[in-house]
Parts: structure tokens; C-alpha cells; sequence
């Protein structure tokens, strides 16, 4: 199995990781859940997309962005990354062929809306596959004293709890305040969380 720093080389085209980056990508493979506030730009998406190639199973990232979803997965499959996003900007013919994809495990990443979650298809389908890690992009929507506060943020915790095993969920933002912090570890129900703080916008 490669390290997490081949794979950085060989899909990133870095050497090192950025500070706080190596710290969440150890905790996440010790099978800890973390909370990481990191300003825009340092690669908060770096690491639960290295994890996501070292872990069994697929990772799901919760994202509000549909914009950075799309980004996101045009530049993983740009460096030979099996990645895909379900949101609303897709037709009914797409997600249905995305999720015929996702049981056959053509997927390592899945960006997906919050407002999916819950939705009953959705449900069902993630019984059939393992999911390794969730990634809560943005994970200060879930607070009402946080920007950009998003209800459907407020599903994740039961969400997971409808799985049949619990998976690594490792939450990341570039804001949040100490009501915030608590908040996140809160509202998703984190477990004894590696807290990892390299600043904030």
C-alpha cells in the first residue's frame, strides 16, 4: 500500500503536506474522527482525498457547494481518481446511472448535497455499500450561530445513524467560533475528536 505521501507526489504534485494536513490524515487512518479548521486554501479537501484512496470502501463528502463539487470531481478525474457528485444541477437519468455506479464500487469519492441524504433511494443505496468516511465540507452550516447556516446540515448525525456501521466522519471549515466548534462536535455527533486549528478566515 502506498503512503499517504506517494500519493500526494503521484495525484497532487506536491512533496510535503501543508501544516495541520498530515496531523487529519493520520488521525482519520487511525480510525479517529476529527474536526478541522483550516483557512480556504491550504487543502482542507487534500486530506480526505488521500484517505479516501487508503481506506476500504467509498468516502462520502457532504458538501453545500455544488460548484466545488464539480470542480472537485473534474480535477480527480483528471489525475485517474474514480470520483462523482449527486446534487441538483444532474438529471434523474444521471443519478440513477451514478448510482447504479456507486453499488458496483466504481466510486472512491461521492460528493453529494445534504438535501439528498435523507431522501429515500438514497437511504437504501447506502446500505449496499461500505462507506469508509464521511467528509463534512463546510461543516459550520451545521450551526444557526455559524455562516451560511443550512437545515438540512442538521440531518447528517441521523443520517448516519441510519447506517449500518458507523463510519470515520471527519468535519473540516475555514470559520467557526468557539459556540461553533461546539456546535459541529455536537450537531454531528462527532466521537472524541482529533481538533486540529491552523487558523481561520
Amino acid at each position: 500500500m502506498m503512503q499517504p505521501e506517494e500519493l500526494l507526489r503521484k495525484y497532487f504534485g506536491h512533496t510535503q503536506f501543508h501544516s495541520g494536513q498530515q496531523r487529519a490524515i493520520d488521525a482519520i487512518l487511525a480510525g479517529r474522527d476529527v474536526l478541522a479548521i483550516m483557512p480556504t486554501g491550504v487543502g482542507k479537501s487534500v486530506c480526505y482525498q488521500i484517505t479516501a484512496l487508503l481506506l476500504k470502501g467509498m468516502t462520502l463528502v457532504i458538501s453545500p457547494l455544488i460548484s466545488l463539487m464539480k470542480d472537485q470531481v473534474e480535477s480527480l478525474h483528471q489525475v485517474g481518481i474514480s470520483a462523482a457528485f449527486v446534487n441538483s444541477s444532474i438529471s434523474s437519468e444521471e443519478y440513477d446511472s451514478t448510482m447504479r455506479s456507486v453499488v458496483s464500487g466504481a466510486y472512491k469519492i461521492l460528493y453529494v448535497a445534504p438535501e439528498r441524504l435523507m431522501m429515500w433511494g438514497f437511504l437504501q443505496l447506502t446500505q449496499k455499500v461500505k462507506i469508509s468516511m464521511i467528509a463534512v465540507d463546510e461543516a459550520h452550516c451545521v450551526s444557526q450561530w455559524g455562516q451560511d447556516f443550512r437545515q438540512s446540515y442538521q440531518n447528517i448525525a441521523t443520517f448516519i445513524a441510519h447506517l449500518s456501521c458507523r463510519p470515520i466522519c471527519a468535519a473540516f471549515t475555514a470559520t467557526a467560533t468557539l459556540q461553533v466548534k461546539q456546535d459541529i462536535v455536537k450537531l454531528l455527533e462527532l466521537q472524541n475528536p482529533v481538533t486540529i486549528k491552523t487558523g481561520f478566515d
